[in-house]
């Protein structure tokens, strides 16, 4: 089994990134380091806390909100329970959601899940590389959906890029960087999408 490490997402500014991901409850789950490569629109990946209920969504928005995000999607009820998307100052897509559609108690910012969700190409082929790579599939719905057993904090999935784009607001478009660096134990590489991926302590 391979493990992931941490999501090292590249921002302009560390000290102001940091203290946002401090502030929204995400500090213990990524890290930051500075970078200044050239990136435009959609970067292909979004970070995903799952939560226990709407009001826990409500909260988690709402810091993000005080501590500089912007709405991509507003906190709404649907078929499949309750969510939001917003946008961190840095440029990253955050995605709140709950399966559940009542409170069953107060509202609290406790993640009962984080998922890094890569936008690829071809889930199948990417779903290929990484097990080639040690990584074991938890769940896969074929071309649409892959999940891996990361044993971490940060579980790591693969959806269609133009699906991802869509659930989080976006359009598909987008060139340069992806801003991200997953540190794990699966080695030094790039995946087919351009991820790539650094020997980090797990």
């Amino acid at each position: 089994m391979t493990s992931l490490g941490s999501a090292i997402l590249e921002v302009p500014d560390p000290t102001v990134a940091d203290a946002f991901y401090q502030a929204f409850g995400l500090g213990s789950f990524v890290n930051v380091r500075a970078s200044d490569a050239p990136t435009t629109g959609f970067r292909g990946f979004a970070l995903s806390l799952v939560v226990s209920q709407p009001g826990n969504v409500d909260a988690f928005v709402g810091a993000a909100l005080d501590a500089g995000a912007t709405t991509l999607k507003p906190a709404t009820k649907s078929f499949w329970g309750y969510g939001a998307v917003v946008r961190a100052p840095d440029g990253t897509i955050c995605k709140i959601a709950t399966s559940n559609k009542k409170d069953t108690g107060p509202a609290t910012r406790q993640v009962d899940q984080v998922a890094l969700l890569l936008g690829v190409a071809d889930v199948k082929a990417s779903k290929r590389f990484y097990v080639d790579r040690g990584l074991t599939v938890a769940k896969s719905f074929g071309g649409k959906y892959v999940e891996f057993d990361t044993s971490s904090a940060v579980t790591l999935a693969l959806y269609p890029r133009r699906a991802l784009a869509k659930d989080t607001g976006m359009p598909q478009e987008g060139t340069g960087s992806h801003r991200i660096v997953i540190g794990g134990a699966a080695g030094t590489f790039t995946d087919p999408d351009g991820f790539v991926w650094e020997n980090a302590t797990v």
